[in-house]
C-alpha cells in the first residue's frame, strides 16, 4: 500500500550516518533532504561538498551519490531536483544536477547535468527520450 505524503517519515541517522532503512549519508551537515523522498537500502551518499535531494525524489537500491571523488579529484555539489528518479545501482558523480521529473535508468553512470523531464541511461548515461509531464 502506498503511503500518502502526510504519512512520510523522515530518516533517523545513527552515529555512522546509517538510517533505519539501510542507506547511509556521510558529512550529514551538508545534506539537505526534501519531503516524501524514497531511498533504497544500500545506497551511499557522500555529502562532503553538498547533496540536495528535493521533494518527491526516488532513489533505487544500491546507488552511489558522490559530491567528492578521490580517484579523479572531482568535487562539487549534487542536486536531485523535485520528482526525479534514479534507478537501482546507479552512480551520480560530483557537480551534477538531475533535472526535475527526469528519470535515470538502472545501472547508469551519471557524469553530466541531466535536463528536466528527460530519460537517460547507460554508462555513461545518454539521452533516450523526453518525459511527458503535466
Amino acid at each position: 500500500m502506498k503511503k500518502s505524503k502526510e504519512e512520510w517519515v523522515a530518516p533517523i541517522f545513527d552515529d555512522m550516518g546509517m538510517t533505519q532503512w539501510g542507506w547511509r549519508v556521510t558529512c550529514r551537515d551538508n545534506f539537505k533532504l526534501g519531503k516524501n523522498v524514497e531511498i533504497g537500502s544500500f545506497t551511499m551518499i557522500d555529502a562532503r561538498n553538498g547533496v540536495t535531494v528535493e521533494d518527491d525524489v526516488k532513489i533505487g537500491f544500491g546507488c552511489i551519490i558522490m559530491s567528492h571523488s578521490s580517484i579523479d579529484n572531482k568535487s562539487g555539489q549534487v542536486i536531485l531536483k523535485k520528482n526525479c528518479k534514479i534507478g537501482a545501482n546507479s552512480v551520480v558523480m560530483p557537480d551534477v544536477e538531475v533535472g526535475e521529473g527526469s528519470i535515470i535508468g538502472g545501472n547508469s553512470f551519471v557524469n553530466r547535468n541531466i535536463p528536466q523531464y528527460e530519460v537517460w541511461f547507460g554508462s555513461p548515461a545518454r539521452f533516450h527520450r523526453k518525459v511527458t509531464h503535466p
